[in-house]
């Protein structure tokens, strides 16, 4: 079942639907970027078509939607603590075809890690329905069709964006009264076949070339790159760290709330033990954590898929221009290397 709405019938449709969900999508913040006078295109909720951006890729992933930044997860004082409360009314969340990727690696992590549900991230996941967002290829730094998050069949209604209007195809039988009288169409989407980056992803099964490579000298070259300001997990759309924090209300120090708070293995000190001991006190060695975790660890686990999806946001966000895409690159070669001297041996 497609459409093909006008900028208004897209506001009638938007309007109807925010009666019964909360509507998230990409949205411009002005002012608000990095620098001065820039912007920053991050998810919130969005109330008109105007609202949404759809032509470039936003900074910030989807996941601030499920898992934001912070979040209380308790209130105390001193003789009982209580559970925080979750709202209740369902998110249709606008998403690109990487970030939906990215709640199923998510899901694996909160909502089935070791026989554990998260229920900080369950009770919010749970109200979600995905309307994937038809996307151009993205930019220079996406290598989503390298890491086969390109497409999905996971959404209830996908969106073709254009200045005049939206097309749309609803899956979901839920959301076809909203779009009832509106002009139908033949639209059904399109995925990305083709990056302009491409990634070899390296082949680390043999557990000798893995420890060969934790040692390799590529690594050290972070260590004067990489200023360990984690800039590149929080704009990752699947990293899932996180430390709490209490927050004290007034000068009672029993009485306030515990929050969740996202947080970085690229950042020292993360991984400080009684003793101020540390396993990756360099930059290289962070490096070296993140990047295997993403293109071996997880889906060692798992075993279905790597845990990064391509979307390049990290590359985009590193102030120091680190390419997570060179850096797996870098990897692919060196394993090369090493399989070439192990052979000579």
């Amino acid at each position: 079942m497609g459409f093909s709405l006008t900028a208004a019938q897209a506001d009638a449709v938007l309007s109807a639907l925010k009666q019964d969900y909360r509507v998230y999508a990409p949205k411009r913040f002005p002012k608000q970027g990095r620098y001065s006078d820039t912007d920053v295109v991050k998810y919130a909720e969005v109330d008109r078509f105007a609202d949404i951006v759809w032509d470039v890729k936003s900074d910030y992933p989807a996941k601030e939607v499920i898992t934001p930044i912070q979040q209380a997860i308790f209130y105390f004082t001193e003789d009982e603590y209580r559970a925080s409360k979750a709202k209740e009314k369902p998110i249709l969340l606008l998403a690109r075809p990487c970030d939906i990727n990215a709640q199923q690696i998510q899901a694996k992590i909160y909502a089935g890690n070791g026989g554990y549900e998260d229920l900080y991230y369950k009770r919010v996941r749970d109200l979600v329905k995905f309307a994937v967002m038809e996307c151009n290829g993205g930019d220079d730094t996406c290598f989503c069709v390298s890491m086969g998050s390109n497409k999905t069949d996971d959404y209830a209604l996908a969106l073709k964006f254009s200045p005049d209007g939206v097309q749309v195809q609803v899956t979901d039988d839920a959301f076809a009264r909203y779009f009832e009288g509106m002009p139908e169409t033949g639209y059904t989407p399109a995925f990305v076949e083709e990056n302009q980056l491409k990634v070899t992803v390296p082949d680390l099964e043999d557990k000798a070339v893995r420890l060969a490579l934790k040692s390799h000298p590529m690594w050290k070259e972070f260590n004067s790159r990489c200023i360990s300001c984690g800039a590149c997990t929080v704009a990752c759309s699947t990293c899932t760290c996180f430390t709490t924090r209490d927050v004290i209300y007034g000068d009672n120090p029993e009485v306030g709330e515990r929050r969740r708070v996202t947080a970085s293995c690229q950042i020292a000190g993360f991984d400080q033990m009684a003793g101020q001991k540390e396993f990756r006190s360099t930059a290289g060695d962070r490096m070296r954590y993140k990047v295997l975790h993403k293109f071996h660890d997880y889906k060692a686990r798992f075993g279905d898929r790597h845990m990064c999806v391509g979307c390049g946001r990290c590359t985009h966000r590193c102030p120091e221009l680190i390419s997570i895409s060179a850096t797996v690159n870098k990897v692919s070669a060196a394993v090369e290397e090493i399989k070439a001297s192990m052979a000579n041996q």
